[in-house]
């Protein structure tokens, strides 16, 4: 188990330069450069089309980019063996992905076999240790994907991507077609793992709630290009689509849960 508590200091663990994502004539991405810092809850935000998805892929190598280069702990991404791939990083894509022919606890062994030497009975209490840590019921690893709701598949994702202890969780819209119930059962969960674990969170997402909440510095692509900052710097924006972003009908419901989360921790 890694040392709890957050790391901001401890430098960038991924590093992006000059990343150019280009399908046909569309430039997605031009020249946008970005550093994940270790530890910390990094939000990845933008409207329709801005890449967000794509630029999540090209972080952790299933995305090669037209230009640009990304370093993943210090090491050219596209360089990393898969087994360390695997260890390093953990991946919740937005439907949550499970594998319907499977159960949830066979979902979550399912890295296991495919990177470790484990026998069966220890890949089975690690998957019900993940399923606990992800927040949900024990019976939950005999049930299939369609047996669960959404929050629960997202939670069981989430547990898929933590069964070999990476070090960094990409989370691809967590709370997307969730309930606010669910929605912030997840964000209190990303808090979470980041606090006791020390894991580093890159969080895709249009939820502002999430962002405000959990996020210490959210990327935001428009145009072309990127922008990052904390998002009290943010708010203060004069790039019309931030600021109609960040001070939309929505964000107000956003800061103040933002406030409240804060106030209680």
């Amino acid at each position: 188990m890694r040392a709890p508590g957050r790391q901001h200091n401890a430098g960038p663990i991924v590093s992006a330069r000059g990343i150019v994502n280009q399908f046909g004539a569309q430039v997605v991405h031009d020249k946008i450069s970005l550093d994940v810092m270790a530890g910390e809850i990094l939000g990845i935000a933008g409207g329709s089309g801005s890449g967000k998805s794509v630029l999540l892929k090209t972080l952790v190598g299933l995305h090669r980019p037209n230009a640009g280069k990304v370093l993943l702990n210090g090491e050219p991404v596209d360089e990393v063996e898969n087994a360390e791939m695997a260890s390093l990083i953990g991946v919740l894509f937005q439907q949550g992905a499970l594998f319907s022919s499977l159960s949830v606890a066979q979902n979550v062994m399912f890295p296991m076999r495919q990177h470790t030497d484990l026998p069966p009975e220890q890949q089975e209490r690690i998957a019900a240790m993940k399923l606990a840590l992800a927040g949900l019921p024990a019976d939950t690893g005999a049930k299939f994907p369609a047996e669960l709701s959404g929050g629960m598949v997202k939670r069981a994702g989430l547990a898929r991507a933590l069964a070999l202890d990476p070090r960094i969780l990409f989370l691809d819209e967590p709370t997307s077609g969730l309930d606010p119930t669910a929605a912030s059962g997840i964000d209190e969960l990303i808090l979470q793992l980041n606090k006791s674990l020390g894991i580093t969170v890159v969080v895709v997402s249009h939820d502002l709630t999430t962002l405000f909440t959990v996020c210490r510095r959210v990327a935001i692509l428009v145009d072309k290009k990127i922008t990052v900052d904390t998002i009290d710097k943010l708010m203060h924006s004069q790039q019309p689509w931030i600021h109609d972003f960040l001070h939309g009908p929505r964000a107000q419901g956003a800061m103040n849960a933002r406030k409240h989360a804060h106030g209680n921790r």
